[in-house]
């Protein structure tokens, strides 16, 4: 659905895309990934043919982009783009109209549009007065009204509570089944996890990898993860304990935010353990916490993107683990 070759952009002596190969295939969900300032709103902007590239080729369904991004691509953008002192039914009805449609055609499409993202119920509401979710709901109908066969949303639950991003991962997923093509940009990679089929992860403007979860995990030098919670004058011993059973250690900057008493060391281990013998290597050692995760995406992202290991145990930057849940299935 969506071809990128040798794709290259610059602003004036700014390296900011170099050398993008990408393919989405048709009615999958495709998770693009990476730090600000990687170039994911560039390449988002090129595809939708609002820049223009400086080499390469960009194809939608083998159209060049820039003779057919209006009628191939409907877009998310990360901020709601509402007229807040219209209804639902007159924003839409205002956009549907830059596409072309009038009449019945229009009436149709925009009660479509709003029956996908179960909206139907507030077609009269202003749209400053929907939630924030109804509000990315909303811009998702927006985005549907000429029927694209390409979606693409930028950080689409960024900001979202837990219900309403849940409810929105329901709509994609329903968009996907009904043989649309998506292609996501997010910093949540819980997100990526769940709902995409492949990933590209964007580093500096380049590339560095994608594939589906499975062949990314291939990258990671581990088959585990293994955490282990501990006083910070125990770290020592459990670092030695754990290279000499060839544990590798990994230090990833601190989400958590633990007590300044205590540290998370996390490790790699080569081949897969049951938790119970670990737990054993560690008995003369006051341990606060311990866990075996499989390897997450996370794990992934910051062993191809972390530039290089932070001094370990600084008073602001402590390794720590997120809270391990079930690796969810992919089709």
């Amino acid at each position: 659905m969506l071809e990128i070759h040798n794709l290259h952009k610059s602003f004036a002596d700014r390296r900011v895309l170099w050398d993008i190969n990408l393919r989405v295939r048709r009615g999958e969900i495709y998770g693009l990934i990476g730090a600000n300032g990687a170039g994911k709103t560039t390449l988002i902007n090129l595809i939708c043919n609002l820049l223009t590239p400086d080499r390469g080729s960009i194809l939608i369904d083998g159209q060049l982009a820039r003779r057919c991004a209006k009628a191939m691509i409907g877009i998310v953008p990360q901020e709601n783009l509402l007229y807040g002192g219209l209804t639902c039914g007159e924003n839409l009805s205002f956009f549907a109209c830059l596409y072309g449609l009038q009449g019945e055609l229009c009436q149709k499409r925009v009660y479509q549009c709003l029956q996908a993202v179960s909206l139907v119920d507030r077609v009269n509401c202003l749209a400053m007065n929907l939630s924030g979710g109804q509000q990315r709901r909303l811009s998702m109908a927006l985005a549907l009204l000429h029927d694209p066969p390409l979606i693409i949303l930028d950080e689409p639950t960024t900001g979202l509570d837990i219900e309403a991003r849940f409810e929105l991962w329901e709509l994609i997923q329903l968009l996907r089944e009904q043989g649309k093509t998506l292609l996501i940009t997010t910093h949540l990679l819980e997100e990526a996890e769940r709902l995409c089929d492949r990933v590209g992860i964007l580093k500096q403007g380049q590339m560095i990898a994608q594939g589906t979860l499975s062949e990314l995990a291939q990258l990671f030098h581990g088959c585990q993860v293994l955490s282990v919670q501990v006083h910070t004058k125990d770290v020592p011993a459990v670092l030695t304990i754990g290279e000499s059973h060839g544990f590798q250690y990994r230090h990833y900057p601190s989400r958590l935010g633990l007590a300044s008493q205590e540290t998370c060391l996390l490790f790699a281990l080569p081949q897969p353990h049951h938790l119970g013998e670990i737990v054993h290597l560690f008995q003369d050692i006051e341990i606060r916490a311990i866990s075996l995760q499989p390897v997450r995406l996370e794990h992934i992202y910051l062993e191809l993107c972390q530039n290089s290991p932070a001094p370990l145990l600084t008073p602001d930057r402590q390794p720590t683990a997120t809270h391990p849940h079930d690796r969810p299935k992919h089709q």
